[in-house]
């Protein structure tokens, strides 16, 4: 059931604007959090991810655990991300995701594991980011958030972040029962970027608007807007000639940019700034004046709120949505 403070939260957010959540990693710094806290309501720190056999979750780490008192003194909300992220594979592990959505005693093991995190360290709750989730798991994903909302008080609550698709049967396919989540989860974040990345495609915009739209307005199908946060790109990436790109903060993009000489390009029906470098070089990034396009967007749409990965990439957050 969804919990007593999410629907409080939703009647504050609906009087007060939109709910803004920062993703930061474990490592963030006291000094970032407060320099952001003035646009946030919620802080979700990248904390813990799942073994590689599914069966088990880390013990978060002394930054990780500083953090949620860190969120506390800044009047901001605090979640605790779980993932299925894999720094030994540099990348989403799927297979560890099947083993622990495959087993209802891993399932319940993990749950019941984070709920003593969550009481222990004081955080508000738990963000399941689980990613390339096979389809044949789907029901599984919503027994995890389910047995996360059983073993947690009822002031916790439990959001999941979605990759964005545009159609009710793209969702399923990557393994996302948008109704069913939506029943037993507290917010659904969709991840509304990453359409274009160097090791995945060609140049592009990385959330266009455009898209964006029909991501969100697909899932509106089956989450309440109440329920449904847009998730926001706060980076760049870049695509070189002849060699393998990468990530790059909105900053580190303006400094390439700067020291090529080159023109960035405000790409107005994408959103997003393009520059090309004299090497050939070709980078995007969302900035700023990007994250006031989709919170206009988020508004429009009557959604719960706004998520931006990431903290200390992004344009820093001055003012709440």
């Amino acid at each position: 059931m969804i919990s007593l403070l999410a629907a409080a939260l939703s009647t504050l957010v609906s009087v007060t604007g939109l709910s803004v959540t920062g993703f930061a990693l474990g490592s963030a710094t006291d000094r970032l959090v407060a320099d952001n806290a003035a646009g946030l309501t919620t802080l979700s720190v990248a904390g813990v991810s799942i073994t590689a056999d599914g069966a088990w979750v880390a013990r978060p780490t002394a930054d990780v655990r500083r953090l949620a008192g860190t969120a506390r003194r800044e009047g901001l909300r605090s979640e605790l991300l779980l993932s299925n992220y894999s720094n030994r594979q540099g990348g989403f592990d799927a297979r560890a995701a099947h083993l622990l959505l495959g087993s209802r005693a891993h399932v319940d093991r993990v749950a019941t594991r984070l709920a003593r995190f969550v009481r222990a360290q004081g955080w508000s709750g738990v963000n399941v980011d689980l990613e390339l989730v096979r389809r044949q798991d789907a029901e599984a994903l919503v027994r995890l958030v389910q047995a996360l909302q059983d073993a947690m008080p009822e002031a916790r609550t439990v959001s999941i972040d979605v990759s964005a698709s545009t159609s009710l049967a793209a969702y399923r396919s990557h393994g996302y029962r948008l109704a069913s989540l939506a029943s037993v989860a507290d917010t659904i974040v969709l991840m509304a970027y990453d359409l274009h990345g160097p090791s995945w495609s060609g140049p592009g915009p990385i959330g266009p608007t455009d898209w964006q739209r029909r991501a969100a307005t697909s899932a509106l199908e089956a989450v309440p807007a109440a329920q449904l946060d847009l998730g926001i790109s706060g980076y760049g990436y870049t695509w070189p000639r002849g060699r393998p790109g990468g990530t790059v903060s909105v900053a580190g993009a303006r400094r390439l940019v700067r020291a090529d000489g080159a023109t960035a390009v405000w790409k107005q029906g994408y959103g997003e700034w393009r520059a090309q470098l004299a090497n050939g070089t070709v980078v995007w990034w969302s900035d700023r004046r990007s994250y006031e396009r989709r919170v206009a967007l988020a508004r429009e749409l009557g959604l719960h709120g706004v998520a931006v990965w990431r903290l200390g990439s992004a344009d820093t957050l001055t003012a709440r949505g």
